[in-house]
């Protein structure tokens, strides 16, 4: 299955989460798309729900089916609670770190700046979105991509870095100084569905 590049809106509504990190999807018409609008009162099933949590967690890291799948899996090779060790991997994406720290306004746009080649991971540069960042090691700006308004834009409107990161805004670099905590992960996200829908 491809990754999902439809409109954001669309399934941040349907979703009840905003995808593009702003919260505006939600702001003017905070219930599902469709015509009969806030009035859509379908109880979901158990697999239905699983489902949907799944699906919420897929589109917000912008991951596609297989990708996802692989990571779920390589989570449960991990000690500790499979489901917290899912999310963990999920927030160690390269493209998710970069967006974290603000170099970028959403993910889709922090997946753009890996692929064309404008970040780096301990100075050498790395275009692979999914890779896995591992604790102590640094996310820069290519010294020829520092001047991108994209970056400039970003920087300027972030104000909240997660405390597992720590971000020099004059280098422009950040250091992944260690794994995060559950309390620290996305709390619209109720992971043990995810693990019972793959469970099944």
């Amino acid at each position: 299955m491809a990754r999902y590049r439809g409109p954001v809106w669309k399934k941040s509504r349907r979703y009840g989460i905003s995808l593009s990190g702003t919260g505006k999807e939600l702001e003017r018409r905070p219930y599902p798309p469709g015509q009969h609008g806030p009035n859509q009162r379908r109880k979901l099933s158990e697999y239905g729900l699983q489902l949907q949590e799944k699906q919420k967690l897929r589109f917000m890291y912008g991951i596609n089916e297989r990708q996802f799948r692989r990571i779920f899996e390589d989570a449960g090779k991990m000690k500790g609670v499979h489901g917290e060790n899912f999310l963990i991997l999920l927030e160690s994406r390269l493209d998710n770190l970069v967006y974290r720290l603000g170099l970028a306004r959403t993910r889709r746009q922090a997946r753009q700046l890996v692929n064309h080649g404008h970040i780096t991971v301990d100075g050498s540069r790395v275009d692979i979105p999914s890779y896995r960042v591992k604790p102590g090691q640094t996310i820069g700006v290519r010294e020829k991509s520092r001047n991108l308004d994209v970056i400039k834009e970003a920087v300027e409107v972030n104000n909240f870095v997660p405390e597992y990161l720590s971000f020099d805004e004059e280098k422009l670099e950040g250091t992944f100084n260690r794994y995060p905590e559950r309390s620290e992960l996305p709390s619209e996200i109720n992971e043990a569905l995810v693990v019972e829908f793959y469970s099944r």
